[in-house]
């Protein structure tokens, strides 16, 4: 089976493609939604943080748990497992990772980006990514199944196109411009216990993005040609790395959080 899937709407006038459990393209009437690898940027489309968020280099990699320390680089171990595609549909296809705890496993980043080769975690894990298409809208859905009572954290982190950067980003009660996003930094603009924004005055579409599950979003850049904005259970900055499991949330034995993207003419 190909590692890259395409699916079209009903209409046909959406289509996504997805390579690895990765979306690398979500267009909409012929118009491309998010940044794309080899653009100036980020070098993803987008990717998830889990089970923490966060850097964790200046405690030497190490995240307390009731169980025992784990060693995570930044962002957790989600990212340095690969995706199972489990089931596919008409416009609908399902992904998964599943993690057995205690496994070593390598670190993507070591040795060029990071000193830690290889990453645990001493908990049980699987993660289900699914992706709906419908005409109006893109749904991805995440589910955790684990162990009752294992701490996580959970971010999502998906990169988006910049056409105009005069573009305009609102929130339930906020306006934020791109310079607000870049003057941020890397600790990211935080929209604090916000489940929806709008992407306007970028093209000819506007993007809506709802989420479910999820506490808040951030927004990070540091170029005018794409912005991630990402729903997350908690907002690492100004957090030690020697205090991350301070903001644990401990699982119910299943979790499930929701994000959906609708794109309309603008």
């Amino acid at each position: 089976m190909s590692d890259q899937v395409t699916i079209y709407s009903a209409d046909k006038k959406s289509v996504i493609s997805i390579n690895k459990g990765e979306l690398i393209s979500y267009q909409v009437n012929n118009i491309e939604i998010l940044h794309q690898k080899g653009d100036p940027g980020w070098g993803n489309t987008e990717i998830e943080m889990f089970p923490i968020i966060g850097a964790t280099k200046e405690n030497n990699f190490l995240v307390k748990t009731p169980k025992k320390e784990a060693k995570l680089d930044q962002h957790g171990i989600l990212r340095a497992l690969l995706y199972r595609m489990n089931t596919i549909e008409d416009t609908k296809v399902s992904y998964s990772k599943k993690y057995i705890a205690n496994t070593q496993v390598s670190n993507p980043k070591f040795p060029k980006k990071s000193t830690q080769e290889f990453l645990d975690w001493p908990y049980d894990f699987q993660f289900i990514k699914t992706f709906k298409l419908t005409n109006e809208s893109l749904k991805i859905h995440f589910e955790i199944q684990s162990e009752k009572d294992m701490p996580f954290m959970l971010g999502f982190h998906p990169a988006f196109k910049v056409y105009d950067p005069e573009m305009v980003l609102k929130s339930e009660n906020q306006k934020i411009s791109l310079k607000d996003v870049l003057q941020a930094g890397a600790s990211a603009f935080l929209l604090k216990d916000s489940k929806e924004v709008t992407l306007q005055n970028n093209g000819n579409l506007k993007l809506i993005i709802k989420t479910k599950g999820f506490r808040h979003i951030m927004l990070w850049t540091e170029v005018n040609n794409m912005i991630c904005i990402e729903p997350i259970t908690f907002y690492p900055a100004g957090i030690s790395a020697s205090k991350l499991h301070t903001e644990f949330d401990y699982s119910s034995g299943l979790e499930q959080f929701e994000i959906v993207f609708s794109a309309k003419p603008s």
